[in-house]
């Protein structure tokens, strides 16, 4: 247990967890999936971190119409990822700007990386999982 945490009750470890959301929210089962997978390991205590990357950011824009291509809008259950403990939400700032959009066009408060900052991050998780 070298490299993991025991859990405070000392039931378990916790390891850190970091979900990378690259793929648009429909079209694909990726983000849909991802969501899943996220809830999941949010169920088994573990330390979540969700990030938002490439054409992932658009899982998290605000007036979502999926009505014309028939299939659930899944964009509103990450407002309640919070009741999941899931708080750690973070976007590329590049890849943001890159499709124009701004902390405004987002569903959920995020906190907006730098490349740099992304990497820092990245280096400090046990596990790293892209969808």
């Amino acid at each position: 247990m070298s490299d993991m945490d025991e859990m405070e009750d000392g039931s378990g470890v916790v390891k850190k967890f970091m979900f990378l959301n690259r793929k648009a929210p429909h079209g694909t089962v990726y983000a849909l999936e991802g969501l899943e997978v996220v809830l999941i390991t949010a169920a088994f205590d573990q330390d979540v971190s969700l990030v938002f990357t490439d054409d992932g950011i658009y899982q998290l824009m605000k007036g979502i119409d999926t009505k014309g291509i028939e299939v659930k809008d899944f964009s509103k259950t990450y407002r309640a990822l919070e009741g999941y403990d899931i708080e750690k939400l973070y976007v590329d700032r590049s890849s943001m700007e890159a499709r124009g959009l701004t902390e405004d066009d987002l569903i959920v408060d995020v906190s907006v990386l730098s490349d740099d900052e992304m990497k820092n991050l990245m280096d400090e998780q046990d596990v790293v999982i892209s969808f």
